[in-house]
């Protein structure tokens, strides 16, 4: 009897230690499956808020007044009719002739407060945009304007060239089509390239930006934004005394006015 009694307890003991384990077993897989599914909607919302981001700065990058915004294109740029081309239908305003570009390469430094870029444009992949550039150039009519927008959350650009200083203004006239976008909407860092109202290829103007990081810019119904030149030395030095400052508190954190106040010093090209 005495042993019967035992063989009970230990049957007894043994069924109380399986369920302790399934129960433990239990616990344990539910906290596994809790974990994964908060680790999905943390990754969805994650994955939400870079799409926001992005989203936005495409929203925003509509050219002089929300403009544009992305060396040398990644890929084959799209190439212009002739160089230089015959004027645009679409032109307003008195531009000046796209021969003014010589169709050559332009070489010459831009100042912005105190930091020195060298820079280069191509006169022949982007005839009517360098001709105006240079005209502008020459007049003076850069000095002393701001860059009045930065962005950094997902597009790399700071953008400057607005005689009102807001994003509104122009040097009087505008002109078009794109010249020299690349294909694969890639702009490397160091990329110039003119800014414009979106869907508007004949909208460009005096407003320019300055890609300090490689970015991605979706074309849209222009095709791309006009890439003028690159810069050749000096872009270290504008992103560590400038655009990695970050952008003024606002409406977006990503997108507004430099918190370093970023003047156009001087531009010389020959």
């Amino acid at each position: 009897m005495a042993s019967k009694n035992a063989n009970d307890r230990e049957a007894r003991a043994a069924r109380e230690r399986l369920r302790a384990y399934q129960a433990r077993q239990a616990v344990h897989e539910h906290t596994v499956r809790r974990r994964r599914r908060d680790n999905i909607i943390a990754g969805i919302g994650i994955a939400v808020i870079v799409v926001l981001a992005v989203a936005t700065q495409l929203l925003y990058f509509q050219g002089p007044g929300k403009a544009a915004p992305q060396a040398a294109p990644s890929s084959t740029p799209s190439p212009s009719a002739s160089c230089p081309p015959a004027a645009d239908s679409a032109n307003k305003g008195d531009v000046p002739a796209a021969s003014v570009s010589e169709c050559r390469t332009w070489s010459g430094t831009m100042t912005l407060n105190d930091v020195k870029l060298g820079i280069a444009l191509d006169g022949a992949a982007a005839p009517q945009a360098v001709a105006s550039t240079v005209s502008l150039v020459q007049k003076g009519f850069y000095t002393g304007l701001t860059c009045h927008r930065l962005t950094n959350g997902g597009f790399y650009v700071l953008q400057c060239g607005d005689p009102n200083g807001n994003g509104s203004g122009g040097p009087g006239y505008s002109y078009g089509p794109i010249e020299n976008a690349p294909a694969d909407n890639v702009y490397p860092a160091g990329t110039i390239a003119m800014a414009r109202q979106g869907g508007d290829a004949a909208s460009q103007g005096s407003q320019f930006f300055i890609v300090y990081k490689k970015t991605t810019i979706p074309s849209d119904a222009a095709g791309g934004y006009t890439v003028i030149g690159h810069v050749t030395s000096g872009l270290a030095d504008l992103t560590s005394q400038i655009t990695d400052k970050g952008v003024v508190p606002g409406t977006s954190a990503s997108d507004g006015a430099p918190v370093v106040p970023t003047k156009i010093t001087s531009i010389t090209l020959q």
